[in-house]
């Protein structure tokens, strides 16, 4: 991992990347579906969607986007590594025979195949390694499409910037962008933080915020893949592509917090973390454990919490703290002065930020969450670099810090010196708090 940071003020833009490309283009149609860049879909009964990364998350966006609507095909894909694509598409197709409309000409692979996909697509679903997604919005809103984009919606401060200049260019192009931070969506947590702004539990004191679970997402090293091919494989745990745990999941916690806050940031942060449990190369080079203290100026903190390792205590509760009493958000239950417990409509939240999106869609009516994703990003941004440098980090330097977790995306290639690389006994070095250097 490199931990030395850019100084260079623009953010990064879109590049020629290493093509390796299953086919180029192929059929300009889809048993009819026009194929047209920029296609208005509004109020048309077909909407066409393309994946950018079919790993666990990506397969399954693309899943929930076709039981939000049956109007949704599929029509292209793409992936760092070609067999990915095609055993996706098998499996999404035996679940969706009638909505997956995917041909081999426009199965893509490859670092340039988000290209081919926004082209082939009305609607691009993002769900790729992290470092990726502000390029991969920037470019899918340039060229005039709607997105759905996951979280982490960027891994460093300048990717967050990216991000935000995305999204105002889509408020202004009238495109939607819809973003993986699923809670906003989900219809318990809806009512449950209305009633916290409400007053339902006084004023907010302290959250302690938890996503404590195993390791996950683990993929050993396959003999024909390089450094880099291996990297890309298991890049939950290769910090210069996920992030590492804060963005990658406890970004969730932070993002309810956030959102119970009424959208304020805290003024500053501190962090702690390690590496305790988890050892061998294809625990990469991310810690596995952190905890991270953030303030606000009226004193109000929030504790959070993140971990992934075997055998230990689990937990995803978020407890919100009030002068009235308090809530746990995660099980939609408020005690104290106005006890109350959610027993409303349910929903798949991960369905139904779908839903939101192509409805937003036929109606002609945008939906942008560019405003809370970059926000709660930069939190969760904030949080991880405290953890790594050991310092206390302000919400002013973090924000206007231009730190990449480098290489810039412009200069990955599959065949390049990796930015990690493992010692004799196999295993990658991680940041040592407050030895390595990081110029925030």
């Amino acid at each position: 991992m490199t931990s030395k940071s850019s100084h260079s003020k623009p953010v990064p833009t879109r590049r020629d990347f290493l093509k390796t490309s299953i086919a180029a283009g192929g059929a300009a149609t889809f048993g009819g579906l026009s194929l047209a860049r920029g296609a208005n879909v509004s109020g048309s009964d077909v909407l066409r969607i393309g994946l950018i990364g079919c790993g666990g998350r990506g397969t399954g966006a693309a899943l929930n986007a076709m039981n939000a609507d049956p109007g949704v095909r599929l029509t292209a894909m793409t992936d760092i590594f070609p067999n990915r694509v095609h055993s996706r598409r098998k499996i999404l197709a035996k679940r969706k025979p009638n909505q997956v409309a995917v041909d081999d000409n426009h199965c893509f692979s490859g670092l340039d195949g988000y290209r081919h996909v926004i082209d082939g697509s009305d609607i691009v679903l993002i769900a790729c390694s992290a470092k990726y997604h502000p390029v991969y919005l920037q470019a899918a809103i340039e060229a005039g499409k709607h997105v759905f984009v996951e979280k982490p919606h960027a891994i460093d401060p300048v990717g967050v910037r990216q991000v935000t200049a995305a999204c105002d260019l889509a408020k202004r192009k009238k495109l939607s962008v819809v973003s993986g931070l699923q809670s906003r969506f989900h219809p318990g947590y809806r009512e449950t933080i209305k009633r916290i702004h409400d007053g339902a539990i006084g004023e907010i004191v302290a959250i302690e915020e938890n996503f404590l679970r195993g390791p996950y997402g683990l993929h050993y090293r396959r003999p024909e893949q390089n450094e880099v091919e291996y990297q890309f494989n298991n890049q939950y745990h290769f910090a210069w592509l996920s992030g590492d745990d804060v963005p990658q999941s406890l970004i969730h916690n932070l993002d309810r917090a956030i959102w119970a806050m009424g959208e304020r940031t805290p003024l500053r942060a501190h962090g702690l973390a390690g590496r305790s449990a988890s050892f061998g190369n294809v625990y990469g080079n991310v810690f596995d454990h952190h905890s991270v203290v953030y303030e606000y100026d009226d004193g109000v903190r929030i504790y959070a919490f993140c971990r992934t390792q075997n055998g230990c205590y689990n937990s995803d509760e978020s407890m919100i703290l009030g002068s009235k009493g308090r809530c746990n958000l995660t099980r939609c239950v408020i005690d104290g002065e106005n006890p109350w417990k959610y027993r409303g409509p349910d929903g798949n939240p991960y369905d139904l930020e779908h839903k939101a999106l192509f409805t937003a869609i036929r109606s002609g009516n945008p939906v942008n969450c560019g405003d809370y994703m970059a926000r709660s990003t930069l939190v969760a941004v904030m949080g991880q670099l405290s953890c790594y440098s050991g310092r206390e980090l302000t919400w002013d330097q973090v924000a206007e810090s231009d730190f990449i977790l480098k290489p810039k995306v412009e200069d990955v290639s599959l065949d390049m010196t990796p930015p990690v690389k493992p010692d004799e006994n196999g295993w990658y070095p991680v940041p040592m708090p407050g030895l390595t250097e990081f110029k925030i």
